[in-house]
């Protein structure tokens, strides 16, 4: 597969913000209508008692826009090198789900990637029959970054682990100075991965994954479009660079 740029912001949640995507269908309501305002502060927060913070799934965008000015996350001073925390979501949209793929930036299919990529194709235009997740298998990287929920940076002396939401699943990120295997022995679905600072930005490279996952998934464009996938062969190479903007945003860059 040709290689393509990825670039997103993701947000720092004091809370992880978590819910559904909401996507246009044939035969839904019309998208130009007006839409109803969204809850604010107006709706009360549950929290399971003292001490406790509100659940991530309660926190509506109001009340997520007021913990970041509580928190000054614009002017706050911060650590360029500190990428730990939770982060998700979108800095215009809060409630945003996920870190979506610019799918515009995919290059043309190799044959083989077009063989591949017609083979992901659903059976059906009402569901996605061919998707991986239909029989529990994992998302893999990187469509867990994009899938939901967002993730969150644990920095340990050897190695940083990006933990996601969806799944409770994990990545190790080793950053004890080895290499990437050069003939990974077993593929898997997160690969290998090693990181190491340049200059402000940390930089991710990681080899050995499992070709039975997606990159993303394609969704239904028009009537007589399937909805399907985007597959990549087990030689896939993908290169990151994670850059803190200001305390509360940051930068992904995503090379496959």
């Amino acid at each position: 597969m040709r290689n393509f740029a990825i670039v997103s912001l993701v947000v720092l949640a004091t809370l992880l913000t978590l819910g559904p995507i909401t996507s246009a269908q044939q035969g839904s309501p019309d998208q130009s209508a007006p839409k109803p305002p969204r809850p604010g502060l107006e709706v009360p927060l549950i929290t399971p008692g003292p001490g406790w913070k509100a659940c991530p799934r309660c926190e509506n965008e109001g009340y997520m826009a007021e913990d970041r000015k509580k928190a000054k996350v614009d002017t706050r001073p911060f650590d360029v090198h500190d990428i730990s925390g939770v982060w998700s979501g979108n800095p215009k949209d809060l409630e945003g789900n996920g870190t979506q793929l610019d799918i515009t930036a995919v290059p043309s299919f190799t044959p083989y990637g077009q063989k591949l990529f017609e083979a992901d194709q659903s059976d059906s235009p009402q569901w996605n029959s061919k998707d991986p997740m239909n029989i529990c298998d994992p998302l893999g990287w990187p469509r867990w970054l994009t899938y939901n929920y967002g993730f969150e940076f644990v920095v340990l002396p050897d190695r940083v682990l990006q933990f996601f939401e969806q799944g409770h699943a994990w990545r190790d990120i080793w950053t004890d100075g080895r290499k990437l295997p050069p003939n990974p022995p077993i593929p898997r679905y997160l690969g290998y991965a090693v990181g190491r600072w340049e200059g402000d930005s940390f930089f991710v490279e990681s080899n050995g994954y499992d070709d039975r996952s997606w990159l993303n998934n394609q969704v239904q464009r028009t009537g007589s479009r399937r909805p399907g996938g985007y597959p990549h062969s087990d030689e896939m190479r993908i290169e990151e660079r994670y850059k803190r903007l200001n305390y509360g945003l940051l930068q992904v860059t995503l090379t496959i």
